[in-house]
């Protein structure tokens, strides 16, 4: 008799370790975190093709990755905001996980623009790559020429000037970290005063109110293909400031 007790009770204790454990893998399971979203944008002349690349390796960190397209040869920077205002709103404003933005060149501008007007559910961080936040000499220097005409209009707008589009985006309210590039080659370098990336000056992409900052040896167009770009980004969106050397 009491060995048939103890048989029961040793069964009892093993369902119920069995039960709890299986119940804990489920509760495990079920509070696996959602996660981040990456908002992407290309920059100028560009289409969303072009950030294949660093969203693949957003990809690979664990980021879901919304790449998002715009027409800047044709459209204004007001127009181009509306498109993407639009493209964003649809996938990714009310997420209830966290939502990154990710903006190489002019996309950092539109992504600025955009989050200026428009409070994300969660916000989460910011990260601008060769973004002329202070315009451009380029665009100055050749402002009356027919070809810079023919670039289109937003292209017209990101010189130095007080006017000009990234001279009218207020200071960030958010987490933003400015990756600049440094290139000795660029047909442009002689335009450029100082250390440039071949199209944008070091110091035009440094902003009021940027969480960190992080020089790249990259020129403008590669820095969107480059492996150590890629890691500084996810470097901070992970945990809001680079990955500095000591």
């Amino acid at each position: 008799m009491k060995l048939y007790q103890n048989l029961t009770v040793c069964l009892l204790v093993t369902l119920s370790v069995a039960s709890t454990a299986t119940t804990g893998d489920s509760a495990a399971a079920g509070d696996q975190a959602t996660p981040d979203t990456v908002v992407l944008l290309h920059g100028l002349w560009r289409s969303r093709t072009a950030m294949w690349l660093m969203s693949h390796r957003l990809e690979n960190a664990g980021f879901r990755v919304e790449r998002i397209g715009y027409d800047s040869t044709h459209e204004t920077p007001e127009q181009i905001l509306d498109s993407v205002a639009a493209q964003i709103d649809a996938c990714c404003k009310t997420l209830p996980h966290t939502v990154h933005f990710v903006g190489h060149s002019l996309g950092g501008l539109i992504i600025r623009a955009y989050l200026a007007d428009n409070a994300m559910r969660r916000q989460g961080r910011v990260v601008l790559i060769g973004t002329p936040n202070q315009g451009t000499p380029l665009v100055d220097a050749f402002q009356d020429t027919w070809w810079l005409a023919l670039a289109g209009p937003t292209a017209e707008a990101l010189g130095t000037d007080p006017d000009s589009f990234p001279k009218s985006l207020p200071p960030p309210e958010y987490a933003v970290g400015v990756i600049a590039g440094l290139s000795e080659n660029g047909l442009a370098q002689h335009i450029l005063a100082g250390h440039s990336d071949g199209m944008v000056p070091v110091e035009s992409t440094k902003l009021v109110g940027m969480a960190d900052f992080i020089l790249v040896k990259s020129g403008h167009s590669s820095m969107r293909y480059s492996e150590e770009v890629a890691r500084q980004t996810i470097a901070f969106l992970r945990r809001g400031r680079f990955d500095h050397p000591p």
